[in-house]
């Protein structure tokens, strides 16, 4: 697989399209949606992700956090791009994001910008900068905001010009599903970010804790479709079907998968999320 591909880590792209596409159902049924602004949204959420990955790359390979690593290759930390080449593929991306965004912003509100702003600099010090806060077990809370309250919510706002009580209720829902991902991610690498320093929420957790973290996001996401599908559009339940998707990912979670074993956990819970998502907005559009 060509390097920049596997640098961009296709497994979690999932955590970009979905808040969108829900976003986008939400929408539906609340006004005239403009679909172009959808298809921007969906660009700047793509690019932050892969922004994102690669500058996680670029940070933790030139701190050496990854010289242990047992999951995925990095581009750094393996040789195969030098860094401040993956540092300048991370500020294209960082780049294509904020032209998007720009043009989001003239067409609706300027206080887009600054919404784009702080993603792009939460994006850049997840783990790099000084202080990193990915290393202080906050990285999470980035997810949860970014990858799900901001990408469904702005994404229901840019297509209709309205935030949405459903538009929030399903995007926390989408934002724990992301969050998930991560989770599962650093439990996989708990004993090298431990040995490294890299304090992240699954370190400070310990594998039990986070085990149980893991499992809990899924569980709350369930509840949220749930509250949506009560107060607002009933046919969102599709997306509970997405659930046997889970019953693998959280038997290897709960049956104390490590390591190298973790890793299609991973890519259960990106197929997971995906089905969610499209359930979800299959749903939404439904009950619209």
């Amino acid at each position: 697989m060509n390097p920049w591909l596997l640098g961009a880590r296709p497994r979690t792209l999932p955590a970009a399209v979905v808040p969108v596409a829900i976003g986008a159902g939400c929408a539906v049924g609340a006004g005239s949606v403009t679909w172009w602004r959808v298809a921007v949204a969906l660009v700047v959420s793509l690019a932050l992700q892969v922004g994102v990955n690669y500058a996680n790359d670029y940070s933790d390979g030139v701190r050496g956090t990854d010289d242990a690593r047992v999951g995925p290759v990095r581009l750094v930390a393996s040789g195969l791009k030098p860094p401040h080449q993956v540092k300048a593929a991370a500020f294209a991306a960082f780049g294509v994001a904020a032209v998007a965004g720009l043009a989001l912003a003239a067409a609706t509100t300027w206080w887009l910008l600054v919404v784009g702003a702080a993603a792009i600099v939460a994006a850049w010090c997840y783990t790099g900068g000084p202080r990193p806060y990915g290393y202080a077990g906050l990285g999470e809370v980035f997810v949860f905001v970014f990858f799900g309250l901001v990408a469904t919510v702005g994404t229901t706002y840019v297509a209709v010009e309205r935030i949405t009580g459903l538009s929030v209720v399903m995007g926390c829902a989408a934002g724990c599903l992301s969050c998930a991902l991560l989770v599962v991610n650093n439990l996989r690498d708990i004993p090298s970010d431990a040995a490294a320093g890299k304090r992240t929420l699954a370190v400070r957790l310990g594998d039990g804790g986070t085990r149980v973290l893991y499992v809990a996001l899924l569980l709350a996401a369930e509840l949220l479709v749930i509250v949506a599908a009560a107060a607002w559009r009933w046919p969102v339940l599709l997306a509970l079907l997405a659930g046997v998707l889970a019953v693998p990912a959280v038997g290897a979670v709960r049956t104390g998968a490590r390591g190298p074993a973790l890793i299609p956990v991973l890519g259960a819970t990106g197929r997971l999320q995906l089905a969610f998502g499209a359930l979800a907005t299959l749903g939404l559009l439904i009950g619209a």
